[in-house]
């Protein structure tokens, strides 16, 4: 049996900010000349926004440059910054930072409160008008090439296949669609982007990426309680000094809070639980006295990139780009990716649309990278790439250095640090390292794992090939649970990976409960012995994130 192709100017995958700005603008650059293209993104979410998860406060210049009159236009910006509070947390206490001590990246004046999932609906509802064709529930499974090496476009995933990978009653075979470019958007760690870094090489000379794990809730507050655009970004309690972490908690509209906790992926204690380490930050007084006579509405979590400039990968190959987080552009000492995406989407749409009035194809789109390297994007990742490097020192010494960096300097720096060792690599053997002692959860403030996946609507057909690969199935035992205590069990913040044993307590074995999958990313960036591969499921499948 053989797929079937469809062909098409540019194949777009991800309906995230990068890859909805990338439609948008090759499709304004065509209607400016005249001329039409073909241009057709897909998206494993059931819908444009439902994969989607970020804080988030928004810095709207990308936007306004890509589309002048989202105001009038109803773009879902409606909750402007009315303060900023940033306070360092001990674990009853909390100490504000005066706002005239903060760097200009802690300040956000101007930037907006938003659920990113909406934007990109609202996105999406712009994109098809311009005549995009947006496909969801189309997972991209497979990168394709042609005769000559260069990208030609993906295939999409077999729908109805059986959990031994045999054609059920259902099945319905993966689509080719094919591009003269293709342009990879799927976010941080993206599936075909891990591969397409590897096959072309497109790391070579740069640092290894960086990566952490947000965690989010979503409250309904007293309205007395809430203030519109109030903006509060903690560290210190609960993390301890040597680990990067930080919390925060956004006003949105309509009586709605967004809290969360992102933590440094880069940590050493095996035993460190980033979920329960969420879930003792809610219970911090300063943060509490929000969420007390408040209702929890959803839940969810997503790994970031948090590398900045030094970890960029090559961002052009033959017949494609990588774009947004799936190249790691993100600006971690700002807490912003959104506008990140929005501008290199654009800058590689630009490229692209210039190539084909060319009539070019399947080349590597160089005007891309040297278009970034003169933006006002470029500028900002520069100023703040010791951020990492600095905060990987400690929360006191990176704090003190970072604001000497950044107050003093003024970005300016004459040197660059680095990051020298994958996050994988961080973690110390479980025994050199104390055991965490987490409180239970109470059910008020603080949840177990199962009732917030159930919060986040996640769905998975559970008789289908599991999308956790195991590349050595003896590892996880062998090598994890006997030196790190299976830290697999603790970094999922979804209760996918458990370790079981038999009624004598002994023959243990490793259980993946793919269903529970929230498509963070995490198992496939910190597990120390890089054995968890994660794939797509069947499209469609995963949460259904409501205004997060």
């Amino acid at each position: 049996m053989q797929r079937e192709s469809m062909e098409f100017d540019v194949v777009i995958v991800g309906g995230g900010p990068a890859g909805l700005a990338a439609a948008i603008r090759l499709k304004q650059l065509a209607a400016e000349k005249g001329s039409d293209l073909a241009v057709c993104l897909i998206e494993k979410g059931a819908e444009i926004g439902a994969h989607i998860l970020s804080g988030a406060v928004m810095d709207p210049r990308a936007l306004s440059e890509l589309l002048p009159n989202w105001q009038t236009d109803g773009a879902p910006l409606n909750a402007p910054v009315s303060e900023d509070r940033f306070f360092i947390l001990s674990e009853t206490g909390a100490t504000k930072v005066p706002n005239s001590l903060l760097p200009d990246c802690f300040h956000n004046e101007g930037n907006f409160v938003i659920s990113l999932g909406n934007v990109c609906r609202w996105l999406g509802e712009q994109a098809e008008a311009l005549g995009v064709e947006i496909y969801p529930g189309f997972a991209g499974a497979e990168v394709l090439f042609d005769e000559n090496g260069a990208v030609k476009g993906v295939a999409t995933g077999d729908m109805g296949r059986l959990h031994d990978g045999s054609e059920g009653p259902n099945f319905q075979l993966g689509m080719e669609l094919h591009g003269k470019y293709t342009f990879f958007a799927e976010g941080c760690r993206g599936h075909l982007g891990k591969q397409l870094e590897t096959k072309f090489n497109l790391r070579d000379g740069v640092d290894p990426q960086t990566y952490g794990i947000g965690l989010k809730e979503l409250w309904e507050i007293d309205p007395d309680k809430h203030q519109l655009g109030l903006v509060i970004h903690s560290g210190g309690w609960p993390m301890q000094p040597d680990t990067y972490g930080g919390g925060f908690l956004y006003h949105l509209e309509n009586n709605q809070i967004a809290v969360g906790f992102v933590v440094g992926l880069g940590y050493s204690n095996p035993h460190l639980s980033p979920y329960e380490e969420f879930q003792r930050f809610k219970t911090h007084p300063e943060i509490r006295k929000f969420l007390e006579g408040g209702k929890r509405i959803a839940y969810g979590a997503r790994a970031l990139t948090a590398g900045g400039l030094q970890s960029l990968p090559k961002l052009t190959f033959p017949g494609g780009v990588l774009i947004g987080d799936d190249a790691g552009f993100l600006n971690a000492a700002r807490i912003k990716g959104s506008h990140c995406a929005i501008k290199t989407g654009s800058l590689a749409a630009e490229a692209c649309f210039a190539a084909l009035a060319g009539e070019r194809q399947r080349d590597e789109l160089t005007a891309y990278p040297e278009s970034f390297k003169n933006s006002w994007l470029y500028d900002e990742l520069h100023k703040t790439r010791n951020f990492k490097p600095w905060m990987n020192k400690g929360l006191a010494l990176g704090s003190i250095m970072f604001g000497i960096d950044q107050v003093v300097l003024r970005g300016k720096a004459p040197w660059t640090l680095h990051n020298r060792t994958p996050d994988h690599a961080k973690l110390k053997l479980a025994a050199d390292c104390e055991p965490i002692a987490y409180p239970k959860p109470d059910g008020v403030i603080t949840f177990d794992r199962l009732s917030s996946v159930f919060l986040s609507s996640t769905n998975h057909e559970e008789d289908q090939p599991c999308h956790l690969q195991l590349k050595d199935a003896s590892v996880p035992i062998a090598v994890n649970l006997a030196q790190y205590d299976a830290p697999e069990q603790r970094f999922c913040p979804a209760g996918v990976y458990e370790i079981l044993r038999d009624e004598s307590g002994a023959n243990p074995r490793l259980q993946i409960n793919a269903q529970n999958c929230v498509h963070c990313k995490t198992c496939d960036i910190k597990d120390p012995t890089q054995n968890i591969n994660w794939v797509v499921p069947q499209g469609g499948e995963g949460p259904t994130y409501p205004n997060m």
